[in-house]
């Protein structure tokens, strides 16, 4: 029986899945109803929607950030503006550089796929960076972090694109006559695609290979430039996606407050789900698990009245002590306290 605990506590998802539990029994304890479940006209409501909800961008973003991360051992911090850039250009095709609109001036694919292939565009363009050039990811990226809210801006002529056409606010709330939001299935659809992706092609091992060793992967024949140029190319293309629905949530284009801080969210996700910031070996779901036990954790700070200002304050002390709690050091200082005590049972016999 101790053997199979052991062993439970030893797998890579143990510690992700405990701090998820953790955040869920503070939530419970601060708000009881939390798993109450209502349903208003056909489709679900309750605080645990919500947070499944609200973390679909984030799980979208996560996925992106975990392979760039796993092939490059660096983080990709412009997503958050290129999730406002790609709202932005979808925005202002479909409004034809008004700055309202409550009917389309262009079909709603051609604004779509603009989107999909503008986030395409800019993580090639950091993949290029990165890959091919090979500058630093946090400086590469740091480029478009700062110009592409700007860019934004002149797209929008620095103002808040509102697109009022009932279609366009499916993507980022829901269909009638389906109980849950859209963006839950598109966030699942994407972990799903990317699975069977890297599970059915060799692409998630050459990633996990050129983030361990980047020489040894070109000794063996592989092409450490191409692999990163891709995994960032992706990122950027599910940025492109997130955007479109954070757009479609609020029916707007907000180049100043889409997405803004979401690149962080998506950084600490990928280190709550247990994988390595250094590169190499990683975990889809445990970034997924990731995402969502920060929304909770968001969740969890309003409900317990505290300030959007005063959020990120509250929300870094939470995650230092998880991630601390996941760190090898802690493990490491656990496995000598339990040699410790073995050792002073041995004596006592």
């Amino acid at each position: 029986m101790k053997a199979k605990i052991n062993n439970i506590m030893s797998t890579e998802l143990f510690l992700p899945i405990v701090s998820l539990i953790l955040v869920l029994i503070i939530n419970i304890i601060k708000t009881p109803n939390f798993f109450n479940i209502t349903i208003q006209n056909g489709v679900f409501y309750g605080y645990i929607i919500d947070v499944i909800n609200r973390a679909s961008e984030l799980v979208i973003l996560a996925v992106g950030m975990t392979l760039v991360v796993a092939s490059s051992g660096g983080t990709d911090i412009s997503v958050g503006a290129v999730c406002a850039l790609s709202g932005a250009v979808a925005c202002f095709i479909l409004s034809g550089g008004e700055v309202s609109t409550s009917v389309y001036h262009s079909p709603y694919i051609v604004a779509f796929v603009s989107a999909i292939i503008v986030g395409l565009v800019c993580g090639s363009f950091n993949g290029f960076l990165v890959a091919k050039m090979n500058i630093q990811p946090m400086v590469a990226t740091l480029i478009l972090f700062t110009a592409g809210r700007g860019m934004a801006q002149l797209v929008t002529n620095g103002q808040i694109t509102y697109i009022r056409v009932e279609s366009f606010k499916m993507l980022g709330n829901s269909v009638k006559g389906i109980p849950l939001p859209t963006p839950v299935f598109i966030a699942i659809a994407v972990v799903i695609l990317t699975f069977i992706i890297l599970k059915r092609t060799a692409l998630g091992l050459y990633i996990e290979t050129v983030g361990i060793n980047n020489k040894a992967a070109k000794l063996v024949g592989l092409n450490p430039v191409l692999i990163r140029f891709i995994a960032y190319a992706f990122c950027g293309l599910l940025a492109g996606l997130a955007g479109m629905i954070v757009s479609s949530r609020v029916y707007s284009a907000d180049a100043n407050n889409a997405g803004l801080n979401i690149e962080l969210d998506a950084i600490l996700a990928v280190a709550l789900g247990g994988n390595s910031l250094g590169g190499g070996k990683f975990s889809l779901l445990g970034s997924v698990i990731g995402a969502y036990t920060i929304q909770a954790l968001t969740t969890t700070l309003y409900a317990m009245s505290v300030s959007a200002d005063q959020l990120p304050v509250y929300k870094a002390i939470v995650v230092v002590i998880i991630v601390s709690l996941q760190s090898k050091g802690f493990q490491r200082i656990i496995k000598e306290f339990k040699l410790k005590r073995k050792v002073e049972k041995v004596y006592e016999k």
